[in-house]
């Protein structure tokens, strides 16, 4: 079990843009922190209004929005023209190449977004956009799967062998599950504090779980928390 604190990540200040990065990223560069199995990318951002990204491209990568506060309008080549407000997540397969802009369209609000990269199992697939509302009462007080790589989940589809479950805890509110311990865990706390493995987190603390037996979240205050389960 390590635990990886908010400060330890790297940070940009673009003035428009706000970000904290948990592994390497752009000017970034941190060998110990590249990627956690397929995990690649976790960036925490605020975006000023009427501010964004341009349009920019990828490829050959499963890419999640998951926006804590404010909205998002993205456009991409596939056609897609969407706003992703709090609440919603974003799916984007990348495959053989995608263009798309994300901007902050919003007159007064920062939007407050994480930004998730993950490794896929295929190259060169066809790109691919999905997006769906989070049922807020699925994830009180409990994890709720959102994404996973089982097209028989109920969750936005990834092209690799994960799930991503989102959850909201506070008080007495507790989830405790047994965990394959052939697989590793990642948990990311976007807001407030929760206690991981009888371990205290703020919000942009992480912990990463190898080898261990079990999963508890408990002692929630205003917590929302993301967990991976990785090969």
């Amino acid at each position: 079990m390590t635990i990886r604190r908010s400060d330890e990540r790297g940070q940009a200040d673009l003035g428009w843009l706000q970000s904290r990065h948990s592994f390497s990223f752009a000017s970034y560069q941190d060998p110990a922190h590249v990627n956690f199995g397929p995990l690649r990318v976790i960036n925490e951002d605020w975006i000023a209004p009427g501010t964004g990204f341009g349009m920019h491209g990828h490829r050959d990568m499963e890419i999640i929005t998951y926006v804590l506060e404010g909205a998002i309008t993205h456009r991409d080549s596939m056609g897609n023209s969407s706003v992703i407000r709090a609440g919603s997540i974003q799916k984007m397969s990348a495959g053989t190449g995608v263009m798309h802009s994300e901007h902050n369209r919003e007159a007064a609000t920062t939007t407050h977004m994480l930004q998730i990269w993950i490794m896929p199992n295929r190259l060169a697939i066809e790109p691919g956009y999905e997006e769906r509302l989070i049922d807020d009462g699925a994830r009180r007080g409990r994890l709720a799967l959102i994404a996973s790589g089982s097209t028989g989940d109920d969750a936005v589809h990834i092209c690799q062998d994960v799930r991503l479950w989102a959850g909201r805890f506070d008080g007495a509110e507790r989830e405790q599950r047994v965990s394959d311990m052939s697989r590793r865990l990642y948990v990311h706390l976007a807001r407030g504090t929760l206690r991981v493995n009888g371990q205290a987190l703020e919000a942009g603390d992480a912990v990463m779980l190898v080898n261990e037996p079990e999963l508890t979240l408990d002692s929630g205050a205003a917590a929302e928390v993301l967990v991976f389960d990785l090969p």
